[in-house]
């Protein structure tokens, strides 16, 4: 069952699995674009295999249009400095809702990669998955307050994130003594894993991640 509801200080879309609750919870952070059908269809696949999914709406109702750039950055500049605020503010409204119980795990895609990671260095996520974060180098700095498990999944040819970007984090990562994996995949760019979009989408490389993903937040939710 899906609606569009209000948890905390953002809306968004929430899409519950058959059957009886209560769950552990997926939040499902967007990509630059926002909240759109894409995003939506995630959190869709996470309820249909047994998790409490929401993907919040962290641009208040703004879409930019796929492929729009210039868009896609004016909401990232705009809603930016709220995204993390709105983030936290669900985390604390799911923690106490009747359908989850107490277990939440954060998934994010592009902006929503950087955001995943923020949230889990601000509140205490049992699993954080990052997609090929945009900007996640930022926030390097931050990494040590994670105590969560972190999953990265990246492509080879991404050009908004260098390899070497993606084997720093993975340093800091075995630093900090956090357990996580970074999988780096080949001939695979931004976005590998939106398979709306058939000019980045990599099916061997998106179906990988799906499966790894899957396997992480079930032993690290469930």
């Amino acid at each position: 069952m899906s609606e569009l509801t209000q948890l905390g200080s953002v809306k968004g879309h929430l899409t519950r699995p058959n059957g009886k609750g209560p769950w552990p919870a997926v939040i499902v952070i967007q990509e630059w674009w926002g909240l759109d059908a894409q995003t939506k269809s995630i959190a869709d696949r996470f309820a249909s295999i047994g998790y409490l999914a929401f993907a919040p709406d962290l641009y208040h109702g703004e879409l930019a249009q796929l492929g729009d750039g210039d868009t896609a950055m004016k909401l990232v500049q705009k809603y930016g400095a709220t995204a993390l605020t709105d983030l936290q503010s669900l985390y604390d409204a799911l923690k106490k809702h009747p359908d989850c119980n107490g277990r939440i795990g954060s998934v994010g895609f592009c902006f929503g990669g950087r955001m995943s990671l923020s949230l889990g260095i601000n509140r205490s996520l049992n699993a954080i998955c990052t997609f090929y974060g945009g900007g996640m180098q930022q926030i390097f700095d931050q990494l040590p307050a994670i105590k969560a498990p972190v999953l990265g999944l990246f492509g080879d040819k991404d050009q908004s994130i260098p390899v070497g970007t993606v084997e720093e984090f993975d340093k800091l990562l075995d630093k900090i003594g956090v357990e996580h994996e970074v999988i780096v995949y080949p001939n695979s760019g931004h976005a590998f894993f939106r398979d709306s979009d058939p000019g980045v989408y990599k099916p061997e490389a998106a179906k990988d991640a799906w499966e790894r993903v899957t396997k992480f937040f079930n032993k690290n939710l469930n």
